[in-house]
């Protein structure tokens, strides 16, 4: 005779021992048992991100849920029997409030229309769910603006792990062409992993197929690793699945393999994402590298102000909208490069493109000019190149600014013949800046020492970076001068602690949240990070790493950082309001705009850079050099 003993108990006995659900008739339970999905999940689960709580209904049936505001910083815990999100959560905390398992949980979800419909049938079920009338029509318009243009942005806090549809696919790299191609009909997938000795070795995709082997009339008895993109680039599973999306947005790929601690785990796809509602970034630039025309780009790039304010009202990071928003910029670089050399032939040596300033620290916005620059090749002989290059860097120059990223004010830019140069060129105005760090001196390094390589030989940025660096790290004299000239940025608090407002001109009565409030932060991270010798540009990245060099104490750069999220969402969240009344986008906020609450965490953040600007300049005036 069979054991029933370990038999799970059906759901329609156990929602009838429920307090709210044994209201319900027994064929009433029977058919709303039908409704729910049931799930199982892991401790430390996010079931359901901030802004998610309005899609579902959740029944825990066994384990305990977290249900909480991170903002706030305040929680509460719910055990088996208890029921979180559509309908139950109160209406007030359901955009803020998310949802975790704390313990293995087993999960059963209900769609908010069956509960309506349910509730319709039983008005009764009401007092259990006062939230549900209320969130109907607000459900709906949720979830076309998830679903639409903003795209379900709860994929910057959904690990990549979560995403995974199974194990990975893969096969050793000397199988042959025509037996991978048999494999992946089979299995209907549209790429495989090639593995040796338990070692990711390659990708391939149903593209590679198409394009490197069907069209090229290759013999599909060779092996598959022919036809391979070799020791392709990965993402972590415990990463938000954001930095999938990026990824993709910014090397025009549709598959990145995932691994869990150094093992392989499995495949994320674009179509993985667009499942989840992602963005419309990896779109944005999925259609960028098809254009083959500056109109083309132009009419995508004009997109780039709805994008952000599509983060802004799915209520995405600073940090997490400045890379977004960084990576279209990317790609239209990049797009522009490989139009230029279409349009002018190849180069003639080996170079990088550079992006400075905020497009170098991924921390762009709608608002933001262009500063860029050119590293050649020591080869480079200006007799024989200069013609090339010069039309090249003004191609791309123009491009972005007829995509909206406006001319560099103080010409810091590659089609500049001062900043297009050789790196050994570029050795000596290193030299010569912190060798003689005169003001012009500071005001260029503030601005080329924050660089990324976009786009060519990035070996040429790498090299010239390390051999910087040497000469900077510990060097206080010039460390002090660059004390002096980050100084010049205050944030507006009087002598009281109250903030002062900008006198006179067109924004008179506001505050300039750009350099006021972020340049400081930006100044303070960019000396911190010079003294220690740490490389990345992004500000939020780098306080995190001098931190942990010993350069800033752990608690003044999570301060920095907090101080940094706070402002620059502000200014997030003020363009995003002018972008809705089709204003062109600055960075100029009246504080009635603000709420009181809101006013006081802005005192508190211009406060802390204040404090640590003090700290800084007295570290570096009081002996140390």
């Amino acid at each position: 005779m069979p054991d029933s003993r370990n038999k799970p108990m059906p759901l329609s006995t156990l929602l009838a021992s429920h307090p709210v659900w044994r209201q319900l008739s027994s064929r009433g339970l029977e058919s709303l048992a039908a409704q729910f999905s049931l799930q199982s999940v892991k401790a430390g689960c996010l079931l359901l991100a901030q802004g998610e709580l309005p899609s579902r209904l959740g029944l825990i049936i066994g384990g305990e849920v977290r249900l909480d505001d991170p903002d706030l910083g305040q929680a509460v815990l719910l055990s088996a029997g208890q029921m979180f999100g559509f309908g139950v959560t109160p209406h007030r905390q359901l955009p803020t409030w998310q949802a975790t398992a704390t313990l293995d949980c087993e999960l059963a979800w209900l769609q908010p229309p069956e509960l309506q419909r349910l509730c319709e049938r039983v008005p009764a079920l009401l007092n259990f769910f006062p939230s549900a009338e209320v969130l109907q029509s607000e459900s709906t318009l949720r979830a076309r603006t998830y679903a639409g243009a903003s795209g379900g942005l709860h994929l910057l806090s959904t690990p990549i792990k979560s995403l995974i549809k199974r194990p990975p696919i893969s096969l050793p790299p000397q199988t042959s062409i025509q037996t991978t191609a048999q494999l992946m009909s089979s299995l209907h997938v549209s790429s495989v992993l090639l593995v040796e000795e338990e070692r990711l070795l390659g990708l391939v995709t149903d593209r590679d197929l198409r394009n490197r082997a069907v069209a090229q009339g290759l013999d599909i008895s060779r092996p598959v690793s022919d036809i391979a993109t070799m020791m392709p680039m990965t993402v972590s599973a415990s990463s938000p699945a954001f930095e999938a999306l990026l990824l993709m947005a910014r090397h025009n790929i549709h598959h990145v393999p995932v691994t869990d601690d150094g093992v392989l785990a499995g495949m994320i796809t674009t179509t993985d994402l667009a499942e989840q509602q992602s963005t419309s970034a990896i779109y944005l630039a999925g259609n960028i590298y098809k254009q083959a025309t500056l109109e083309g780009l132009q009419e995508i790039s004009a997109h780039v102000r709805s994008l952000q304010k599509h983060l802004a009202d799915a209520d995405a990071s600073a940090y997490s909208t400045g890379h977004i928003v960084t990576a279209i910029a990317d790609a239209l670089t990049t797009r522009l490069i490989q139009l230029a050399q279409l349009h002018l032939g190849p180069a003639p040596v080996k170079f990088v493109w550079i992006a400075a300033g905020s497009q170098a620290r991924n921390e762009q916005t709608a608002k933001s000019d262009q500063d860029n620059c050119l590293i050649l090749d020591d080869s480079f002989d200006p007799a024989q190149h200069g013609d090339y290059f010069r039309e090249f860097a003004r191609y791309v120059c123009d491009g972005l600014a007829a995509c909206g990223y406006v001319h560099c004010p103080g010409q810091m830019m590659a089609m500049t013949d001062t900043w297009r140069q050789a790196r050994k060129v570029w050795v000596e105005y290193f030299r010569q800046w912190i060798q003689s760090p005169k003001p012009k001196a500071l005001m260029l390094t503030c601005v080329f020492f924050d660089l990324r390589a976009i786009h060519g030989e990035a070996a040429l940025l790498e090299s010239l970076r390390t051999e910087v660096l040497v000469h900077t790290k510990g060097n206080s004299l010039f460390l002090a001068h660059m004390v002096s000239n980050a100084l010049k940025h205050r944030p507006p608090l009087g002598m009281f602690g109250t903030i002062t407002l900008t006198k006179g001109g067109e924004h008179a009565g506001t505050i300039d949240l750009k350099h006021n409030g972020i340049v400081p932060i930006v100044d303070l991270a960019r000396i911190y990070a010079l003294a220690a010798g740490v490389t990345i540009a992004n500000t939020h990245d780098r306080l995190e790493l001098c931190a942990q060099a010993g350069e800033v104490s752990e608690q003044s750069a999570r301060d920095l950082r907090d101080a940094l999220e706070f402002l620059a969402k502000l200014r997030i969240t003020h363009q995003a309001r002018q972008i809705q009344r089709n204003q062109s986008p600055d960075n100029f906020l009246a504080l009635e705009e603000l709420s009181n609450f809101e006013r006081s965490h802005l005192k508190n953040a211009f406060g802390v850079v204040q404090t640590l600007q003090g700290v800084l300049q007295q570290r570096y005036s009081g002996g140390r050099f």
